[in-house]
């Protein structure tokens, strides 16, 4: 997937400034594909001059004028081209599970608590994740086009942490057998 896409996306959720779009990258789909706000300023620039996306100057007061992207048809077509287009499987390439491959060869208690570390990182995500759904999706049974499809990929990250948590704490406790604590 190129980040056009994902902008693409964004922006058929709702029109947005270069700065909008940067915040929701920070705060949503961010979560699932990543972007600098100079990427994403690059890559505005791009879509504009291959017309994916139509530019309002928007004046204000004291400042540059603010530049507003919608997809243009052009947009729209592109993103149902994409999404027509089959896509890889996801495939784990972790470091943390390369560095596990490797415990024999290293301290097992930096190694366990480097599996910690990375158990803490996703029980936060986790608990944001679910916050988002509690928050946003309070009863997905009736959601329904994007609101639903929204739902369904925060679902996923919701699972994917929660196996990973489970796994870190699954590593944790034999790499600690292993080693002899209790």
């Amino acid at each position: 997937m190129a980040l056009e896409h994902a902008i693409l996306v964004s922006l058929t959720e709702r029109a947005g400034s270069g700065y909008e779009l940067t915040r929701r990258f920070d705060k949503s789909i961010g979560f699932f594909w990543r972007a600098t706000h100079q990427q994403i300023y690059r890559v505005l620039k791009r879509m504009d001059e291959a017309g994916w996306v139509h530019v309002e100057h928007v004046p204000q007061d004291g400042k540059p004028d603010k530049k507003v992207y919608t997809v243009t048809e052009e947009g729209a077509a592109e993103i149902e081209r994409w999404v027509a287009e089959p896509s890889a499987p996801l495939e784990l390439r972790d470091e943390l599970a390369v560095k596990l491959r490797a415990a024999a060869h290293g301290d097992l208690g930096a190694m366990i608590a480097e599996v910690e570390r990375h158990r803490d990182h996703h029980a936060e995500r986790l608990a944001l994740y679910e916050a988002l759904e509690r928050r946003d999706f309070p009863d997905p049974d009736v959601l329904t086009g994007p609101a639903l499809h929204q739902f369904l990929v925060l679902r996923g990250g919701v699972s994917a942490e929660r196996g990973f948590v489970a796994w870190c704490d699954e590593v944790s406790a034999a790499l600690r057998r292993e080693k002899g604590d209790s």
